[in-house]
Protein backbone atom coordinates (compact mmCIF):
# COMPACT_ATOMS: atom_id res chain seq x y z
CA UNK A 1 0.00 0.00 0.00
CA UNK A 2 1.25 3.06 -0.99
CA UNK A 3 0.75 6.44 1.80
CA UNK A 4 -0.02 10.05 0.15
CA UNK A 5 2.29 12.34 -0.68
CA UNK A 6 2.32 15.57 2.02
CA UNK A 7 4.24 18.37 2.51
CA UNK A 8 7.49 16.95 3.75
CA UNK A 9 7.63 14.75 1.32
CA UNK A 10 7.61 11.05 2.44
CA UNK A 11 6.02 8.40 0.03
CA UNK A 12 5.12 5.04 0.47
CA UNK A 13 4.43 2.69 3.23
CA UNK A 14 3.42 4.37 5.92
CA UNK A 15 1.16 4.91 8.86
CA UNK A 16 -1.65 2.59 8.16
CA UNK A 17 -0.21 1.10 5.10
CA UNK A 18 2.57 -0.58 7.03
CA UNK A 19 -0.16 -1.88 9.62
CA UNK A 20 -1.40 -4.23 6.79
CA UNK A 21 2.61 -5.80 6.38
CA UNK A 22 2.72 -6.22 10.08
CA UNK A 23 5.61 -8.47 11.30
CA UNK A 24 4.85 -9.32 14.43
CA UNK A 25 5.86 -13.03 15.13
CA UNK A 26 6.48 -13.47 11.83
CA UNK A 27 9.06 -16.15 11.69
CA UNK A 28 11.04 -14.97 8.84
CA UNK A 29 11.58 -11.71 10.01
CA UNK A 30 15.19 -11.11 11.68
CA UNK A 31 16.09 -9.43 14.50
CA UNK A 32 18.50 -6.78 14.67
CA UNK A 33 21.80 -5.81 16.53
CA UNK A 34 22.66 -2.52 15.07
CA UNK A 35 25.99 -1.04 16.50
CA UNK A 36 26.92 2.40 15.66
CA UNK A 37 30.20 3.99 16.92
CA UNK A 38 30.81 7.72 17.51
CA UNK A 39 33.65 8.84 14.92
CA UNK A 40 35.75 5.58 14.08
CA UNK A 41 37.65 5.61 10.86
CA UNK A 42 37.30 3.19 7.99
CA UNK A 43 40.77 1.90 8.25
CA UNK A 44 40.16 0.90 12.37
CA UNK A 45 39.58 -3.13 11.77
CA UNK A 46 42.51 -5.44 12.09
CA UNK A 47 41.33 -7.69 9.34
CA UNK A 48 40.55 -5.42 6.79
CA UNK A 49 44.00 -3.76 6.76
CA UNK A 50 45.24 -2.36 10.34
CA UNK A 51 47.72 -4.13 11.29
CA UNK A 52 48.22 -1.82 14.37
CA UNK A 53 45.25 -2.20 16.42
CA UNK A 54 43.36 -5.33 18.16
CA UNK A 55 39.80 -6.26 16.66
CA UNK A 56 39.14 -9.70 17.12
CA UNK A 57 35.15 -9.70 17.55
CA UNK A 58 35.19 -7.60 14.48
CA UNK A 59 37.43 -9.67 12.73
CA UNK A 60 34.54 -12.08 13.83
CA UNK A 61 32.15 -10.00 12.32
CA UNK A 62 34.07 -9.53 8.72
CA UNK A 63 34.58 -13.36 8.55
CA UNK A 64 30.98 -14.49 9.68
CA UNK A 65 29.64 -11.21 7.04
CA UNK A 66 29.61 -8.88 4.30
CA UNK A 67 32.66 -6.37 4.68
CA UNK A 68 31.85 -2.80 2.46
CA UNK A 69 35.34 -1.20 1.97
CA UNK A 70 33.76 1.47 0.19
CA UNK A 71 30.90 2.70 3.03
CA UNK A 72 30.36 6.72 3.33
CA UNK A 73 28.30 8.77 5.40
CA UNK A 74 26.09 11.35 4.40
CA UNK A 75 27.79 14.31 6.42
CA UNK A 76 30.98 14.77 8.28
CA UNK A 77 29.60 15.77 11.39
CA UNK A 78 27.02 13.64 13.81
CA UNK A 79 23.41 15.19 13.64
CA UNK A 80 23.32 15.21 9.90
CA UNK A 81 24.51 11.93 9.25
CA UNK A 82 22.61 10.16 12.04
CA UNK A 83 19.42 11.79 10.11
CA UNK A 84 20.60 10.26 7.03
CA UNK A 85 21.12 6.73 8.02
CA UNK A 86 17.85 6.87 10.36
CA UNK A 87 15.64 8.10 7.48
CA UNK A 88 17.48 6.80 3.74
CA UNK A 89 17.39 10.07 2.88
CA UNK A 90 19.86 13.12 2.48
CA UNK A 91 20.35 15.33 5.91
CA UNK A 92 19.25 18.42 3.62
CA UNK A 93 15.93 16.80 2.70
CA UNK A 94 14.96 16.10 6.29
CA UNK A 95 16.62 19.13 7.52
CA UNK A 96 18.75 17.04 10.18
CA UNK A 97 22.01 19.37 9.25
CA UNK A 98 22.88 20.89 12.36
CA UNK A 99 24.53 19.66 15.68
CA UNK A 100 22.63 21.47 18.23
CA UNK A 101 18.98 21.43 16.70
CA UNK A 102 16.89 22.43 19.13
CA UNK A 103 14.70 19.75 18.38
CA UNK A 104 14.66 16.82 15.22
CA UNK A 105 12.17 18.25 12.62
CA UNK A 106 10.20 15.59 12.30
CA UNK A 107 10.38 15.46 8.31
CA UNK A 108 9.97 11.86 7.62
CA UNK A 109 9.57 8.99 9.43
CA UNK A 110 12.48 7.49 11.12
CA UNK A 111 13.23 3.73 9.75
CA UNK A 112 13.12 2.21 13.78
CA UNK A 113 9.71 3.71 14.07
CA UNK A 114 8.33 2.07 11.00
CA UNK A 115 9.74 -1.12 12.37
CA UNK A 116 8.02 -0.68 15.09
CA UNK A 117 4.52 -0.05 13.84
CA UNK A 118 4.90 -3.29 12.42
CA UNK A 119 5.89 -5.13 15.32
CA UNK A 120 9.80 -4.78 16.06
CA UNK A 121 10.22 -4.46 19.72
CA UNK A 122 13.01 -1.69 19.35
CA UNK A 123 15.31 -0.39 22.06
CA UNK A 124 18.33 1.38 22.23
CA UNK A 125 21.21 3.04 25.03
CA UNK A 126 23.44 5.65 24.02
CA UNK A 127 23.38 8.35 21.82
CA UNK A 128 20.43 9.83 19.51
CA UNK A 129 21.82 12.83 18.64
CA UNK A 130 19.08 14.23 16.39
CA UNK A 131 18.89 17.23 18.39
CA UNK A 132 20.37 18.44 21.56
CA UNK A 133 23.76 18.37 21.72
CA UNK A 134 24.67 21.72 23.58
CA UNK A 135 23.73 20.81 26.92
CA UNK A 136 20.25 19.92 27.10
CA UNK A 137 18.54 16.57 27.30
CA UNK A 138 17.57 15.26 23.93
CA UNK A 139 13.71 15.81 24.05
CA UNK A 140 12.35 12.07 22.67
CA UNK A 141 10.37 12.20 18.79
CA UNK A 142 8.21 9.41 17.97
CA UNK A 143 11.39 7.13 17.21
CA UNK A 144 9.35 3.94 17.93
CA UNK A 145 12.02 2.71 20.84
CA UNK A 146 10.36 1.34 23.70
CA UNK A 147 13.06 0.92 25.70
CA UNK A 148 15.42 4.77 25.49
CA UNK A 149 18.80 4.61 27.63
CA UNK A 150 19.65 8.36 26.64
CA UNK A 151 23.30 9.15 26.83
CA UNK A 152 25.13 11.75 24.93
CA UNK A 153 28.56 12.64 26.00
CA UNK A 154 29.06 10.38 29.26
CA UNK A 155 30.16 13.47 31.80
CA UNK A 156 27.96 14.29 34.01
CA UNK A 157 27.69 18.25 33.22
CA UNK A 158 23.49 17.18 31.84
CA UNK A 159 20.15 17.89 33.53
CA UNK A 160 18.29 14.99 34.70
CA UNK A 161 18.02 12.74 32.33
CA UNK A 162 21.17 11.17 31.97
CA UNK A 163 20.53 7.08 32.19
CA UNK A 164 23.94 6.49 32.32
CA UNK A 165 25.03 8.80 34.87
CA UNK A 166 21.95 7.96 36.72
CA UNK A 167 23.40 4.46 36.44
CA UNK A 168 27.17 5.27 37.68
CA UNK A 169 25.33 7.46 41.33
CA UNK A 170 23.17 4.21 41.49
CA UNK A 171 26.29 2.27 42.12
CA UNK A 172 27.94 4.72 44.43
CA UNK A 173 30.08 6.12 41.51
CA UNK A 174 30.99 9.70 40.91
CA UNK A 175 31.91 9.88 37.38
CA UNK A 176 33.61 13.75 37.69
CA UNK A 177 35.92 12.23 41.02
CA UNK A 178 36.65 9.05 38.88
CA UNK A 179 37.60 10.64 36.46
CA UNK A 180 39.48 13.25 37.82
CA UNK A 181 41.52 10.45 39.97
CA UNK A 182 42.35 8.06 37.36
CA UNK A 183 42.20 10.14 33.73
CA UNK A 184 39.53 7.85 32.63
CA UNK A 185 36.82 5.55 33.81
CA UNK A 186 37.90 1.67 34.11
CA UNK A 187 36.37 -0.79 31.67
CA UNK A 188 33.73 -2.02 33.80
CA UNK A 189 32.11 1.30 34.69
CA UNK A 190 32.37 2.74 31.09
CA UNK A 191 29.88 4.03 29.37
CA UNK A 192 30.92 1.70 26.47
CA UNK A 193 30.14 -0.94 28.78
CA UNK A 194 27.34 0.35 29.97
CA UNK A 195 25.74 0.16 26.38
CA UNK A 196 26.51 -3.12 26.40
CA UNK A 197 24.85 -4.54 29.21
CA UNK A 198 21.70 -2.73 28.13
CA UNK A 199 21.97 -4.07 25.03
CA UNK A 200 22.33 -7.87 26.70
CA UNK A 201 19.51 -7.27 28.92
CA UNK A 202 17.24 -6.45 26.24
CA UNK A 203 18.34 -9.31 23.83
CA UNK A 204 17.40 -11.43 27.05
CA UNK A 205 13.85 -10.53 27.50
CA UNK A 206 11.46 -12.94 26.66
CA UNK A 207 8.78 -11.56 23.15
CA UNK A 208 7.17 -13.12 20.59
CA UNK A 209 7.99 -11.18 17.76
CA UNK A 210 11.75 -9.65 16.71
CA UNK A 211 13.84 -7.14 18.08
CA UNK A 212 15.95 -3.88 16.99
CA UNK A 213 18.48 -2.78 19.35
CA UNK A 214 20.56 0.23 18.70
CA UNK A 215 24.16 0.68 20.53
CA UNK A 216 25.02 3.92 19.99
CA UNK A 217 28.15 4.21 22.37
CA UNK A 218 29.75 7.64 22.56
CA UNK A 219 33.60 6.48 21.60
CA UNK A 220 35.98 6.79 20.26
CA UNK A 221 34.50 10.50 20.08
CA UNK A 222 36.96 12.29 22.00
CA UNK A 223 38.15 13.29 24.55
CA UNK A 224 40.31 10.74 23.90
CA UNK A 225 40.63 8.68 27.49
CA UNK A 226 40.58 4.79 27.29
CA UNK A 227 40.95 2.71 30.22
CA UNK A 228 44.84 2.21 30.91
CA UNK A 229 44.47 -1.80 30.78
CA UNK A 230 43.44 -1.08 26.86
CA UNK A 231 45.65 2.04 26.37
CA UNK A 232 48.67 -0.30 27.21
CA UNK A 233 48.73 -2.17 23.99
CA UNK A 234 49.15 0.93 22.14
CA UNK A 235 52.66 2.41 22.83
CA UNK A 236 53.25 5.68 21.16
CA UNK A 237 56.25 4.57 19.63
CA UNK A 238 54.68 1.75 17.67
CA UNK A 239 52.05 4.33 16.05
CA UNK A 240 52.10 4.49 11.98
CA UNK A 241 51.21 8.55 12.37
CA UNK A 242 48.93 10.16 10.43
CA UNK A 243 48.82 10.90 6.40
CA UNK A 244 50.93 14.43 6.36
CA UNK A 245 52.59 16.08 3.97
CA UNK A 246 54.54 19.74 4.52
CA UNK A 247 52.24 20.59 1.70
CA UNK A 248 48.97 20.28 3.64
CA UNK A 249 49.93 23.43 5.61
CA UNK A 250 49.30 25.56 2.66
CA UNK A 251 46.46 23.75 1.32
CA UNK A 252 44.70 24.03 4.91
CA UNK A 253 45.29 27.61 4.60
CA UNK A 254 43.84 27.98 1.10
CA UNK A 255 40.69 26.81 3.41
CA UNK A 256 41.07 28.93 6.34
CA UNK A 257 37.24 30.21 6.32
CA UNK A 258 35.59 26.91 5.71
CA UNK A 259 34.57 25.87 9.12
CA UNK A 260 36.84 23.23 11.63
CA UNK A 261 37.66 22.23 14.34
CA UNK A 262 41.07 22.45 15.03
CA UNK A 263 43.77 25.29 13.78
CA UNK A 264 45.77 22.92 11.16
CA UNK A 265 49.52 21.80 12.96
CA UNK A 266 52.58 19.33 12.05
CA UNK A 267 51.61 15.92 13.51
CA UNK A 268 54.59 16.52 16.50
CA UNK A 269 52.69 19.57 17.24
CA UNK A 270 49.48 17.97 17.52
CA UNK A 271 50.91 15.13 19.55
CA UNK A 272 49.10 12.91 16.66
CA UNK A 273 50.95 9.33 17.72
CA UNK A 274 49.90 10.18 21.32
CA UNK A 275 45.91 10.53 20.19
CA UNK A 276 46.37 7.51 18.18
CA UNK A 277 47.31 5.47 20.13
CA UNK A 278 44.51 6.58 22.70
CA UNK A 279 41.91 6.04 20.12
CA UNK A 280 42.97 2.56 18.75
CA UNK A 281 42.63 1.95 22.54
CA UNK A 282 38.96 3.18 22.70
CA UNK A 283 38.09 0.82 19.49
CA UNK A 284 39.79 -1.94 21.23
CA UNK A 285 37.39 -1.24 24.05
CA UNK A 286 34.83 -1.32 21.74
CA UNK A 287 35.03 -4.43 20.02
CA UNK A 288 35.65 -6.17 23.20
CA UNK A 289 31.73 -5.15 23.95
CA UNK A 290 31.28 -6.38 20.64
CA UNK A 291 32.44 -9.52 21.98
CA UNK A 292 30.14 -9.41 24.90
CA UNK A 293 26.83 -8.72 22.97
CA UNK A 294 27.54 -11.76 19.96
CA UNK A 295 28.46 -13.96 22.70
CA UNK A 296 25.10 -13.37 24.36
CA UNK A 297 23.21 -13.39 20.88
CA UNK A 298 25.17 -16.61 20.96
CA UNK A 299 24.55 -17.90 24.04
CA UNK A 300 20.79 -16.96 24.07
CA UNK A 301 20.15 -19.04 20.68
CA UNK A 302 19.88 -16.01 18.75
CA UNK A 303 22.72 -15.33 16.73
CA UNK A 304 21.28 -17.24 13.77
CA UNK A 305 18.48 -15.14 13.42
CA UNK A 306 19.86 -11.59 14.36
CA UNK A 307 21.60 -9.20 11.56
CA UNK A 308 24.36 -7.74 13.31
CA UNK A 309 25.17 -3.85 11.97
CA UNK A 310 28.74 -2.19 12.78
CA UNK A 311 28.92 1.12 11.80
CA UNK A 312 30.02 4.63 12.50
CA UNK A 313 28.46 8.05 11.75
CA UNK A 314 31.85 9.33 10.76
CA UNK A 315 35.30 9.65 10.86
CA UNK A 316 38.14 11.76 13.01
CA UNK A 317 40.87 13.24 10.83
CA UNK A 318 43.56 12.28 13.95
CA UNK A 319 46.23 14.10 12.75
CA UNK A 320 45.47 14.13 9.17
CA UNK A 321 46.41 16.80 6.69
CA UNK A 322 47.52 18.25 9.97
CA UNK A 323 43.93 18.21 11.44
CA UNK A 324 42.13 16.54 14.46
CA UNK A 325 38.61 16.16 15.10
CA UNK A 326 36.01 17.20 12.42
CA UNK A 327 34.33 19.88 10.63
CA UNK A 328 33.45 20.85 7.15
CA UNK A 329 36.49 18.61 5.31
CA UNK A 330 35.24 15.30 3.23
CA UNK A 331 38.57 13.22 3.23
CA UNK A 332 38.63 9.58 4.12
CA UNK A 333 39.19 9.63 7.21
CA UNK A 334 36.00 12.04 8.01
CA UNK A 335 33.43 10.53 5.43
CA UNK A 336 34.92 6.93 4.77
CA UNK A 337 33.14 4.44 7.52
CA UNK A 338 33.11 0.84 8.45
CA UNK A 339 30.23 -0.56 7.36
CA UNK A 340 29.87 -4.97 8.06
CA UNK A 341 26.81 -7.02 7.86
CA UNK A 342 26.64 -10.07 9.38
CA UNK A 343 23.74 -12.88 8.86
CA UNK A 344 24.48 -16.09 9.37
CA UNK A 345 22.82 -18.62 6.90
CA UNK A 346 21.11 -15.96 4.39
CA UNK A 347 23.91 -13.77 4.12
CA UNK A 348 26.88 -13.93 2.61
CA UNK A 349 30.20 -14.61 4.66
CA UNK A 350 33.06 -13.59 4.48
CA UNK A 351 32.69 -11.82 1.57
CA UNK A 352 34.31 -8.00 1.08
CA UNK A 353 32.28 -5.56 -1.49
CA UNK A 354 33.99 -2.78 -3.05
CA UNK A 355 31.14 -1.43 -3.90
CA UNK A 356 30.29 2.45 -2.98
CA UNK A 357 28.03 2.40 -0.75
CA UNK A 358 26.52 5.02 1.56
CA UNK A 359 24.60 5.01 5.31
CA UNK A 360 21.36 5.80 3.49
CA UNK A 361 21.33 2.80 2.09
CA UNK A 362 20.52 1.13 5.62
CA UNK A 363 17.10 2.03 5.87
CA UNK A 364 16.01 0.36 2.75
CA UNK A 365 17.96 -2.56 3.71
CA UNK A 366 16.13 -3.13 7.00
CA UNK A 367 12.63 -2.10 5.54
CA UNK A 368 12.90 -5.12 2.79
CA UNK A 369 14.28 -7.04 5.58
CA UNK A 370 11.19 -6.74 7.32
CA UNK A 371 9.65 -7.65 4.01
CA UNK A 372 8.39 -3.69 3.93
CA UNK A 373 8.09 -1.41 0.64
CA UNK A 374 10.82 0.67 0.36
CA UNK A 375 9.65 4.60 -0.08
CA UNK A 376 10.21 6.07 -3.07
CA UNK A 377 11.23 9.11 -1.26
CA UNK A 378 14.04 7.19 0.07
CA UNK A 379 17.85 8.05 -1.49
CA UNK A 380 19.18 5.14 -0.20
CA UNK A 381 18.93 1.58 -2.22
CA UNK A 382 18.77 -1.42 -0.26
CA UNK A 383 22.31 -3.56 0.27
CA UNK A 384 20.21 -7.17 0.05
CA UNK A 385 20.94 -7.76 -3.52
CA UNK A 386 24.94 -7.60 -2.64
CA UNK A 387 24.41 -9.13 1.08
CA UNK A 388 22.59 -12.13 -0.30
CA UNK A 389 24.85 -12.79 -3.36
CA UNK A 390 22.29 -11.58 -6.20
CA UNK A 391 24.36 -8.65 -7.46
CA UNK A 392 27.79 -7.87 -8.22
CA UNK A 393 29.47 -6.99 -4.76
CA UNK A 394 31.23 -4.30 -6.73
CA UNK A 395 28.91 -2.46 -7.99
CA UNK A 396 26.07 -0.73 -6.38
CA UNK A 397 26.07 3.21 -7.21
CA UNK A 398 28.14 5.32 -9.43
CA UNK A 399 29.16 7.53 -6.97
CA UNK A 400 28.29 8.31 -3.40
CA UNK A 401 27.86 12.05 -1.99
CA UNK A 402 28.21 13.63 1.47
CA UNK A 403 27.22 17.34 2.87
CA UNK A 404 27.63 20.18 5.22
CA UNK A 405 25.42 22.89 5.77
CA UNK A 406 26.64 25.21 8.55
CA UNK A 407 26.58 21.93 10.76
CA UNK A 408 28.14 22.88 13.68
CA UNK A 409 28.65 26.06 15.62
CA UNK A 410 30.54 29.29 14.41
CA UNK A 411 31.26 29.84 10.86
CA UNK A 412 28.51 29.18 8.34
CA UNK A 413 30.05 26.66 6.08
CA UNK A 414 28.33 24.77 3.42
CA UNK A 415 30.09 22.06 1.41
CA UNK A 416 29.45 18.99 -0.80
CA UNK A 417 30.96 15.89 -1.97
CA UNK A 418 30.39 13.70 -5.00
CA UNK A 419 32.79 10.25 -4.83
CA UNK A 420 33.29 8.19 -8.07
CA UNK A 421 34.97 4.80 -8.06
CA UNK A 422 38.27 7.29 -9.32
CA UNK A 423 37.64 10.65 -8.36
CA UNK A 424 36.18 12.86 -5.52
CA UNK A 425 35.22 16.55 -5.99
CA UNK A 426 34.56 19.13 -3.27
CA UNK A 427 32.72 22.27 -3.98
CA UNK A 428 32.94 24.89 -0.71
CA UNK A 429 30.21 27.14 -1.67
CA UNK A 430 30.13 30.69 -1.22
CA UNK A 431 34.19 30.99 -1.69
CA UNK A 432 34.99 29.63 -5.44
CA UNK A 433 37.21 26.81 -3.34
CA UNK A 434 36.99 23.18 -4.63
CA UNK A 435 39.03 19.89 -4.32
CA UNK A 436 39.35 16.89 -6.63
CA UNK A 437 41.06 14.08 -6.21
CA UNK A 438 42.52 11.18 -8.19
CA UNK A 439 41.78 8.80 -5.90
CA UNK A 440 43.66 5.78 -8.01
CA UNK A 441 47.01 7.70 -8.23
CA UNK A 442 46.73 9.81 -4.94
CA UNK A 443 44.73 7.73 -2.04
CA UNK A 444 46.04 9.82 0.42
CA UNK A 445 44.33 13.14 -1.49
CA UNK A 446 47.26 15.10 -1.09
CA UNK A 447 47.43 16.72 -5.16
CA UNK A 448 44.30 18.73 -5.56
CA UNK A 449 43.60 18.81 -9.14
CA UNK A 450 40.96 21.55 -9.30
CA UNK A 451 42.95 24.40 -10.94
CA UNK A 452 44.91 21.44 -13.27
CA UNK A 453 43.95 22.67 -17.12
CA UNK A 454 43.66 18.83 -18.12
CA UNK A 455 41.22 17.85 -15.27
CA UNK A 456 38.09 20.15 -16.58
CA UNK A 457 36.60 17.29 -18.29
CA UNK A 458 36.17 15.33 -15.12
CA UNK A 459 35.46 18.58 -12.98
CA UNK A 460 32.60 19.31 -15.15
CA UNK A 461 31.25 15.66 -14.98
CA UNK A 462 31.38 15.57 -11.31
CA UNK A 463 29.71 18.59 -11.26
CA UNK A 464 27.04 17.82 -12.77
CA UNK A 465 27.04 14.55 -10.48
CA UNK A 466 26.85 16.69 -7.68
CA UNK A 467 23.78 19.32 -9.14
CA UNK A 468 21.80 16.14 -10.14
CA UNK A 469 22.02 14.35 -6.96
CA UNK A 470 21.42 18.32 -5.16
CA UNK A 471 18.26 18.89 -6.93
CA UNK A 472 16.33 15.28 -6.78
CA UNK A 473 17.34 15.31 -2.83
CA UNK A 474 15.19 18.36 -2.56
CA UNK A 475 12.46 16.59 -5.30
CA UNK A 476 11.62 14.03 -2.33
CA UNK A 477 8.99 13.07 -3.89
CA UNK A 478 10.25 12.10 -7.19
CA UNK A 479 11.75 8.40 -7.84
CA UNK A 480 15.28 8.41 -7.55
CA UNK A 481 17.38 8.01 -10.68
CA UNK A 482 18.96 4.41 -10.74
CA UNK A 483 22.48 5.35 -10.96
CA UNK A 484 22.45 7.55 -7.95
Amino acid sequence: MTGSMTRRGFVGATGAGLASQAVHGAPNCPNVLWICTDQQRWDTIRSLGNEHIRTPNLDRLVASGVAFENAYCQSPICTPSRAGFLTGMYPSAVHGCMNGNSRWDDAVPLVTKTLADVGYDCGLAGKFHLSGAQGRVEPRVDDGYRVFHWSHHPHDDWPDGHAYVDWLESRGIDYTRTYERLGYIPTESHQTTWCADRAIDFLKERRDGPWLFSFNCFDPHSPFDPPKEWLDHYPESAMPGPLFRESDLAAQDRLRDINFQRTPKRPQDLNAKSYQAKYYAMIELIDHNVGRMLDALDDSGQLDNTVVIFTSDHGETLGDHGLLLKGCRFYESLVHVPLVISFPGRFEKGLRSSALVELTDLAPTLLELAGLTVPTSMQGRSLLPILEGDADPGRHREFVRSEYYRALAGVQSFGTMVRSERFKQVVYHGHGLGELFDLQNDPGEFNNLWDDPGMHAVRHEHMVMNFDSLALAADVGSPRVSRY
